[in-house]
């Protein structure tokens, strides 16, 4: 059995047969809009928190305790916070501190 070649990609050809989207000229560029004119004041960021639990801070940590914690995956600042936590804790519960 023969084996087919492989494709190597979409062809210019391939685009334009599917593309709704007409390639822009330099009038199309000159006439375009910023989001920001288009949309004023979308853009608002995140805003504050309603009910705050949390207090953000600049914190320096040693290299190894970040890469144990980001080698766990995504959330690894909560962790660290959790962490934190048992520490504060089991010294309050302790009477040391």
């Amino acid at each position: 059995m023969k084996r087919a070649a492989a494709k190597k990609g979409y062809t210019a050809r391939d685009m334009r047969a599917v593309s709704d989207n007409p390639e822009w000229t330099k009038d199309d560029f000159a006439k375009a809009k910023t989001f920001d004119e288009i949309f004023p004041g979308m853009r608002k960021g995140r805003g504050p928190n309603k009910a705050p639990t949390k207090r953000q801070v600049t914190l320096r940590l040693s290299p190894v305790v970040v890469d144990h914690f980001k080698a766990e995956g995504p959330g690894w600042q909560s962790r660290i916070d959790e962490a934190l936590l048992k520490v504060v804790k089991r010294k309050r519960t302790s009477g040391a501190g």
